[in-house]
Formats: structure tokens, C-alpha cells, sequence
């Protein structure tokens, strides 16, 4: 599903145009986006859970040299499913 597809979803779900459900989910993801760049967690019962996890510093190789190269510590975001969501897609 792409997010033409999503907020074509929302505008029919809620009964409300299709640019107010464009805005809604920008704000939505806007607002996710924000609270992980503080570092916060973003839970959605029965959903999941938006967090941001810590990756150490490690060693890699360049696949076309086999160079030993050093790649650096870094924060990625990540997603764990909820309860409801696993069960949903059983």
C-alpha cells in the first residue's frame, strides 16, 4: 500500500477530504518523527511501538576491495509489532 493508497483509506474511513487526510497523516508521521529524534518512544496500543535503538561502531569490508573500513556508531530507528497487529497477521 502506498501513501496515495493510505490517505485515500482515511479520507473514505472518516468521511473527510482527501487533502485533510493527506495533512492528518504528515502530522501523524511528522509528529513520530519528532519524538524520536528526542529519543523518545512512540507506542500505539494494539499497534506497536516506534523507538530508536543505538548501533555500535564496528568494523566492515569493501566488498569490491576487501578493504577493512570502519563504520561508525549510529542511532536507526525501529518498529516492534503489537499484540493485536501479530495476531491481525496470523
Amino acid at each position: 500500500m502506498t501513501k496515495t493508497e493510505l490517505v485515500e483509506k482515511i479520507s473514505v474511513g472518516c468521511g473527510c477530504k482527501k487533502a485533510d487526510a493527506a495533512k492528518a497523516l504528515d502530522t501523524v508521521m511528522e509528529s513520530i518523527k519528532i519524538a524520536l529524534k528526542k529519543g523518545q518512544k512512540v507506542s500505539l496500543v494494539g499497534f506497536g511501538t516506534f523507538y530508536v535503538s543505538k548501533r555500535k561502531a564496528r568494523k566492515g569490508r569493501n566488498p569490491r576491495t576487501g578493504e577493512e573500513i570502519k563504520i561508525p556508531a549510529a542511532k536507526v530507528p525501529k518498529f516492534t509489532a503489537g499484540k493485536t497487529l501479530k495476531e491481525a497477521v496470523k
